[in-house]
């Protein structure tokens, strides 16, 4: 299926934890009608921490936002300027295309 063509995206945002909240603040300002937050931990080569010898990996915060297409670009440059995802280190998004959706009624109704 083109990309023009699909009417949803995936938006995924990698965060550190306890900053879930100003990413789905920042993306329904941009019109995001909700999202879903999932709780990780990170494995990167910068993650692990020794402390009193023992390793530590931060916890992150994974918040997933199904957006129509044509919203999608609003809703990530709100999360990147809402929730501070310029400062190194702090976070990261990207987007998914959707090739199907079932039980979101709420987005498909006709305004």
């Amino acid at each position: 299926m083109e990309t023009s063509q699909r009417e949803f995206e995936l938006v995924i945002t990698i965060v550190n934890r306890g900053f879930a909240d100003e990413v789905m603040d920042a993306a329904k300002a941009a019109g995001a009608t909700g999202g879903t937050v999932l709780y990780a931990r990170g494995t990167g080569i910068h993650e692990a921490e020794q402390f009193f010898g023992i390793t530590i990996q931060p916890e992150k915060e994974v918040v997933l936002i199904l957006t129509k297409h044509e919203t999608r670009n609003a809703i990530m440059k709100a999360i990147c300027k809402g929730a501070g995802l310029t400062t190194e280190g702090h976070g990261l998004s990207f987007s998914l295309p959707v090739d199907d959706v079932m039980g979101i009624v709420h987005m498909n109704r006709e305004d």
